[in-house]
């Protein structure tokens, strides 16, 4: 017993040196994919403009400025802009994209954000789901929606509102609603190919009033469909999506 254990330890110490120096060799070499979103560069940083639509059908856009926490919270390469697209009526979409760069801590749960901002998801009514979008190149978007609840004050009154909040992530020939599914392609394809793709975070959230959370998703879905061909690299584009789900 006694011999076994330096055995086991050196072992241990082998294959925790061999990981660390596969993971510094990978780091080393690997390329830092294409966006799947359009982009242009900032001068003066390692950050890119998003280019998200001013309008899309009947909705205006007006930016909505990053705090400086987040920005200094987030690494210094990663990319994010956030809109609001309001309709004639008043009905209004918050629209948020983060796209990472060489650090993948840029990316996480999207549960946890929600989280943190004090709005409990509704297990029960989270689903998967696929959005149609047209055009030359057809293709149906699978996304994340999740039901929110949260107690809001509003002139000194206390008013219960629901959130739906539907997310997805893509990178260049990839897209997926599922976080562990973004992680291990993340991986597989940085192992493969020397590669690591640029992920982006994408994600529509707009409130409504308990009892209209259909009527304000199938909204949200019309304004979806319309707004992706305009800012994601689509099927039978350079760095398109390829048939992979």
């Amino acid at each position: 017993m006694n011999t076994q254990r330096p055995v086991l330890l050196l072992s241990a110490l082998l294959l925790m040196g061999g990981g660390a120096g596969l993971l510094g060799y990978m780091h080393g070499h690997q390329r830092l994919g294409r966006p799947a979103i359009k982009t242009r560069p900032i001068p003066g940083t390692n950050r890119l403009e998003i280019l998200l639509p001013q309008r899309v059908l009947d909705y205006q856009a007006k930016p909505i400025p990053v705090d400086d926490v987040t920005m200094a919270y987030l690494p210094k390469d990663t990319s994010i802009t956030e809109r609001r697209y309001s309709a004639p009526d008043g009905f209004s979409v918050q629209v948020n994209v983060v796209l990472m760069g060489t650090d993948r801590t840029s990316l996480h749960k999207p549960q946890f954000c929600l989280a943190g901002i004090g709005w409990n998801i509704e297990g029960s009514v989270s689903s998967e789901e696929r959005i149609h979008i047209g055009g030359a190149h057809p293709y149906d978007l699978p996304v994340m929606k999740l039901i929110v609840r949260k107690t809001l004050e509003v002139q000194g009154q206390h008013l219960d509102a629901r959130g739906i909040y539907v997310y997805w992530f893509c990178a260049d020939g990839e897209r997926t609603a599922e976080h562990w599914q973004r992680m291990w392609w993340m991986a597989r394809d940085l192992m493969r190919t020397g590669v690591l793709q640029r992920w982006a975070y994408i994600s529509f959230f707009s409130i409504c009033p308990p009892g209209q959370e259909e009527a304000t998703y199938q909204r949200m879905k019309k304004l979806i469909a319309a707004a992706v061909p305009k800012f994601e690299q689509g099927p039978g584009a350079p760095g398109a999506f390829t048939a992979k789900e």
